[in-house]
Parts: structure tokens; sequence; C-alpha cells
């Protein structure tokens, strides 16, 4: 790895708020560079697997939703009345409004995935967050607000980094993630950000996928379960209030 030092909690919020903001026109192409394009495969698993979890669909909230892939999707299901697409970078939810366009049954807002306050206990159906939670300051208040605002039997589904496994291939996947991935990042947005270095680094703090499962458990989530991608390079996570 390279000398990149991660941000302090207090600083992380606007950090990576002002960087997203930074690298947001280069950041559906990073995506699709650096998983090989397979993170849509993934992003369309939590489609599938929302149908089949939640049969009676409403409303969805997309949290950290970034240029939309997430909520565009939701929003072509013809079961659901209203989706919501939250994120704290207006840049990303500028490219956001243009991949989506002005769906009735879509609201894009300007927002914190720590404080859903504008959103009442209990009241929705779906909520599902890829590649964001890593990205929050504190992890827990974070899914404590994401149980609260979910009715009782809804589903919480979350796509995120994993560790690798087996073990003898984690050495190849940290070498590509840390090394290679923020040189695609370089390439696509035509200079160094340092936000491509934070986005593997951010890896070094993130539960794992059993420990992430046992906090969802302890903060009272039911029928938690994960599936890995890739070895477990990315990890998707289901949890039902």
């Amino acid at each position: 790895m390279n000398q990149y030092q991660l941000p302090t909690p207090e600083k992380k919020p606007e950090y990576v708020k002002t960087n997203f903001d930074h690298i947001a026109k280069a950041y559906d192409r990073f995506n699709d560079w650096n998983s090989f394009f397979l993170h849509r495969k993934w992003k369309n698993w939590i489609i599938e697997k929302a149908k089949r979890e939640i049969p009676d669909i409403k409303i969805a909230l997309d949290l950290c939703c970034g240029t939309g892939d997430i909520t565009s999707r939701l929003s072509r299901m013809p079961e659901i009345l209203e989706v919501t697409g939250l994120d704290f970078s207006e840049n990303m939810l500028s490219f956001a409004k243009q991949k989506i366009g002005e769906g009735k049954n879509v609201k894009l807002v300007l927002g914190d995935a720590m404080n859903l306050a504008d959103f009442k206990n209990d009241s929705i159906d779906l909520i599902t967050m890829g590649f964001g939670l890593r990205n929050v300051s504190d992890l827990k208040k974070c899914l404590l607000e994401i149980k609260r605002v979910l009715r009782p039997g809804g589903v919480f589904i979350n796509l995120d980094v994993g560790r690798v496994r087996p073990f003898f291939l984690k050495w190849f996947a940290d070498f590509y993630f840390f090394q290679i991935v923020p040189i695609f990042g370089y390439l696509i947005y035509g200079k160094k950000h340092e936000m491509f270095d934070y986005l593997p680094h951010s890896s070094t703090t993130y539960p794992d996928q059993e420990t992430l499962q046992k906090i969802l458990f302890e903060i009272g989530f039911s029928e938690v379960h994960f599936q890995n991608f890739v070895f477990g390079n990315a990890v998707g996570h289901v949890a039902r209030k």
C-alpha cells in the first residue's frame, strides 16, 4: 500500500463530500474500469434481491446514491410508487439527475445518511446503499437511522467492499485494489486526485462481511445474510427489520 493517510473521523464527512464533488464527472467510468463493469451486475442483484425479499415494495430510499445507478434501477420497478435518492454531494446528484431524468416517482435530495430526520419512523419498505456505508463517519449511527425509518418487515440491502476469500488470493486482490485502482482513477480524471487513493484505503477501517453481519444483528436486524462477489471483493448484505 502507498503512504496515503485516511482523514480522521471528525474530518471525514467534509472530506468525502468535497472530494466526491471533485471527481463526480469521472465516477461512473471509474466504477466501470476498476470493476471490469461487474458493479453493474452487482447492482442488478440488489434489484432482483429486493423483488424476492419484499414483493409489496411501494416506497424505496437509496442512500449515498451518488450518480444514481441504483436509484435509476429502482425507478424502473413498476411496483414502486416513490423512490428517493439521497446523497450529500451536489455534483454527484447533478449527474444522477441527468441519468434518471424527471421521472414522476423519483426524488433526488441533498442529505446525510446518518441523519434521516426528514423521514418518519417505520415509513420505508426498502433501503439500499451502494458503496457508501464505508464513507460514513459513524457506521452504527447510520445503521440505527436506517432501522428507525424502515417499516417493520422492511429490508436493508447494502453493497460494499469485503475481504477476499480464500486467503491465498488476498495478496493479488490487495495489490490490484491499492496500487492499480487509483491509477485508473488518475487516468480517467485526467490527473492525480487523492480521492482515488481514499476509496481503496477506506476499506481498511470497514468491517469484513462476517463482522458487519454481526453488527446488523446486534442493533436489532433479523434474517441477516450476505453474498460474496468475486471471492469477497464486493459483498451484498441483506437485513430485515
